[in-house]
């Protein structure tokens, strides 16, 4: 694309995502990327200039994400940039958020999605021993864990105890962190913000307390965290499902005309452009649009 009409694509860009503003009454931000690092970074510079700009002290934000995970770490280093500068933040997702990307939209006061929109496991991601790609960490867990129950009771073979031996001690160390970091940012977010509305039970009316909240919290911590359960690190876990089987309060932006419009419009330009232009990383706001890969 040349120089004059990638201005005016990313003109066509602002203008959809300050309709999206005054839709949700609030600031937007757009990541669609790895929550990788770098990306913290980034997003630091991008809330402080809409901080900056901004007339009302303590404004929402709408952070329109898409993602196919990263790190854990990264994603609470961005929540707590985010909560800095903002005391209500909600997430939508036009399409997926991912392991890491779920657990950044567990830290939001709303989660928006459609019929479409799915989350995942919060399978955390390390990197390879190469340092070239990013694996999920429960699934070497999982194999590890079943080797050494198969070893303890006799019944490896020579291949399997080859396999268990190899696994390196410091690395299985990392990932444990890695998994118990997700399920603790779940408990902690959900709690504090998720959950800050609940004041009584559904069915009995009785007054919610923290510790109800903190429950329920590691519930959907422990269900999300549950590789088995799940049968696939990128498998989409959609809106209903979220509902029914966590019981999570979703709200479904496609049942809002104006949004719904605007959503898909301003998704469906960015993605096209971003491929265009070879982009896999982006942060996107009314002030500007900043590449990061």
């Amino acid at each position: 694309m040349s120089k004059g009409a990638n201005e005016l694509v990313e003109i066509q860009l602002k203008d959809l995502l300050k309709e999206i503003e005054v839709v949700t009454s609030g600031d937007c931000l757009s990541y669609l990327g790895l929550i990788a690092f770098g990306a913290d970074d980034a997003i630091r510079d991008a809330v402080e200039a809409l901080r900056g700009r901004s007339k009302q002290r303590g404004r929402k934000l709408m952070v329109i994400l898409e993602t196919q995970g990263g790190f854990a770490e990264v994603a609470r280093r961005i929540s707590d940039t985010i909560r800095n500068h903002y005391m209500t933040v909600d997430f939508l997702i036009p399409s997926h958020a991912m392991s890491a990307g779920t657990i950044l939209a567990m830290s939001g006061d709303a989660i928006y999605m459609d019929y479409y929109s799915v989350l995942g496991p919060i399978d955390p991601q390390v990197e390879s021993q190469d340092g070239n790609k990013l694996i999920p960490a429960l699934g070497y867990l999982i194999r590890y864990e079943d080797l050494l129950r198969k070893a303890n009771s006799g019944n490896a073979g020579a291949a399997e105890l080859e396999i268990l031996l190899n696994f390196d001690q410091g690395e299985l160390y990392s990932y444990e962190q890695a998994r118990d970091l997700s399920v603790s940012l779940l408990e902690e977010w959900l709690a504090k913000y998720k959950f800050k509305n609940w004041k009584k039970t559904d069915s009995r009316g009785l007054k919610v307390t923290l510790a109800m909240k903190k429950k329920k919290a590691r519930e959907i911590a422990q269900m999300l965290n549950d590789a088995k359960r799940w049968n696939s690190h990128g498998i989409g876990i959609n809106i209903d499902r979220l509902r029914r089987d966590l019981n999570l309060k979703i709200d479904d932006f496609g049942k809002v005309e104006n949004l719904n419009r605007l959503v898909r419009s301003y998704h469906k330009l960015l993605t096209d452009y971003m491929q265009k232009r070879g982009q896999r990383a982006v942060v996107h706001t009314r002030m500007s649009y900043q590449q990061l890969l």
